[in-house]
C-alpha cells in the first residue's frame, strides 16, 4: 500500500467513525449545551490528547500489551467502566436532588441560569481537559482499536512512529472539526437549553447514555 493510498483510506475510515454518535459526542454536546463553551473545548482537547497518546503508544508497540495481556486489559476495562458509571450516575442523581427546592416547591423551571463562564468551575478549560483525557485513556477499546487498525495503514518499510503519528494527527484533525460543529449546534440551542428544566432533561439523558456505555464496557460488549 502506497503512503498516499494509506492516508486517504485511513481518513475515510476514521471520518465515518468520527461521525458515529458515541460517548465523546454525548460529553461534548452536554457540556456545550449547558453554556460551558470553555469547558466543552477542554473536553474536546482532552479527548484528542488521549487519542494522541493512544496513537503514539501504538506506533511504538506499547499498546500491544492490552491484546497480549488479558489481566492488563481487564484492569483497564473495569477502571473505565467504574469511571463511566460514576460520572453518569452523578449526572442523573444531581437532577433528582435539584428537582425540589429546600422549601419543597419546584424551582423556576423556566428560569434561565448563568451562561458560559458564569462560574469558574463550570467554565474551566482545565477541568474539561481532565475529564476528556480521563474518559479517553480509561477506554481500553480505544487502545484495542488502534492496535488493530493503525498497523494496517502503515506501508511496509515506512518508519512506524512518524507514520503512526501522521495517521493519528488526521484522526485528531477530523475529531476537532466535528467537535466544532457539535459545539456550534449546541450554541444555537443555548436559549432553550439554559432553562433549568431543559438542563435537568439533558443531564438525565446524557447521564443515562454514559451509564449505558459503562455497563457495556463492564459486560465486555
Amino acid at each position: 500500500m502506497a503512503i498516499g493510498t494509506a492516508l486517504w483510506s485511513f481518513t475515510l475510515l476514521v471520518g465515518l467513525l468520527t461521525l458515529t454518535p458515541g460517548l465523546d459526542t454525548a460529553l461534548i454536546l452536554r457540556t456545550s449545551a449547558l453554556g460551558h463553551r470553555r469547558r466543552a473545548w477542554g473536553v474536546v482537547l482532552g479527548i484528542q490528547t488521549g487519542t494522541l497518546i493512544w496513537g503514539a503508544l501504538t506506533s511504538v508497540g506499547v499498546t500491544a500489551v492490552l491484546t497480549a495481556s488479558h489481566l492488563a486489559y481487564e484492569i483497564l476495562r473495569w477502571a473505565g467502566a467504574a469511571y463511566l458509571l460514576w460520572m453518569g450516575a452523578r449526572m442523573v442523581l444531581s437532577t433528582l436532588r435539584s428537582r425540589t427546592s429546600p422549601t419543597g416547591a419546584d424551582p423556576a423551571a423556566e428560569e434561565p441560569v448563568p451562561a458560559a463562564g458564569g462560574s469558574p468551575a463550570g467554565g474551566s478549560l482545565v477541568s474539561g481537559w481532565r475529564q476528556g483525557t480521563t474518559t479517553n485513556l480509561l477506554n481500553p477499546k480505544m487502545g484495542a482499536f488502534y492496535v488493530a487498525l493503525l498497523p494496517q495503514f502503515i506501508p511496509p518499510g515506512t518508519p512506524h512512529l512518524p507514520m503512526g503519528l501522521l495517521l493519528t494527527g488526521i484522526h485528531i484533525l477530523l475529531g476537532l472539526t466535528w467537535s466544532a460543529v457539535l459545539i456550534a449546534f449546541a450554541h444555537v440551542l443555548r436559549g432553550w437549553l439554559r432553562k433549568q428544566r431543559s438542563q435537568r432533561l439533558l443531564d438525565r439523558l446524557t447521564g443515562t447514555v454514559i451509564v449505558g456505555f459503562g455497563m457495556r464496557l463492564a459486560l465486555g460488549d
